[in-house]
């Protein structure tokens, strides 16, 4: 989904809101998982980027859809197994265990799937060891 750039954020934000709501109310998913913004040096981007991811987890929560939440080096480790691993590196690594052919495009879908991958292998984790996700 895209915004127009040029439009007020409340606007940006609204448009975002709807599209989710019909997206979530259309495919019913078991959870919602963003990208928890840890750090970002252009705070141009990080903030926008955060109001869009706090929108998505505000829906969510509101619709009682539960709600999980990676940074990037947890995404990068669950994904390669190394947590300081480049986006090239997540990229292969995301076409690898998706059997694709080649790399997601455009870049977002591939951390969209990375994402999951995540999400999925922390979920099986939890389950096969409740001990150790309850601490």
């Amino acid at each position: 989904m895209e915004t127009d750039p040029k439009a007020e954020v409340e606007k940006r934000l609204s448009q975002i809101l709807v599209e989710l709501r019909s997206l979530l109310d259309e495919t019913k998913p078991d959870a919602v998982v963003v990208e928890r913004i840890f750090y970002q040096r252009n705070a141009k981007t990080a903030i926008p980027v955060a109001q869009a991811s706090g929108v998505a987890v505000a829906l969510a929560g509101a619709i009682d859809i539960p709600v999980r939440q990676f940074t990037a080096q947890q995404v990068k480790l669950a994904v390669t197994g190394y947590g300081a691993a480049s986006k090239s590196q997540v990229q292969g690594m995301v076409a690898r265990l998706c059997g694709l052919a080649e790399i997601p495009k455009p870049p977002d879908a591939a951390d969209a799937l990375a994402l999951a991958i995540t999400y999925f292998m922390t979920v099986r984790m939890e389950q096969r060891y409740p001990a150790v996700s309850s601490s």
